[in-house]
């Protein structure tokens, strides 16, 4: 199977906008691989570390808002 790993990103990165907490955090409950990803990316702040929440950058919020919008909501 040839998987589109931006999509994947896209899907976690909407999904955390269900967690978010404290304006700009988000619990990582999401595989590594794309963590790592996403913070390549620069949509969060380095994700390695015991915390089981990740800070969500300026764009990260922006797209991750954006983004679920577009992939979860019903339009009117």
């Amino acid at each position: 199977m040839n998987t589109d790993e931006d999509k994947i990103d896209e899907a976690a990165l909407a999904l955390m906008y269900l967690t978010l907490h404290d304006e700009c955090r988000a619990w990582k409950q999401i595989d590594w691989e794309v963590t790592n990803r996403l913070f390549d990316k620069g949509l969060i702040c380095n994700p390695v570390g015991k915390s089981k929440s990740v800070v969500l950058t300026d764009e990260g919020l922006k797209q991750c808002e954006a983004l679920f919008k577009k992939l979860f909501t019903k339009s009117s």
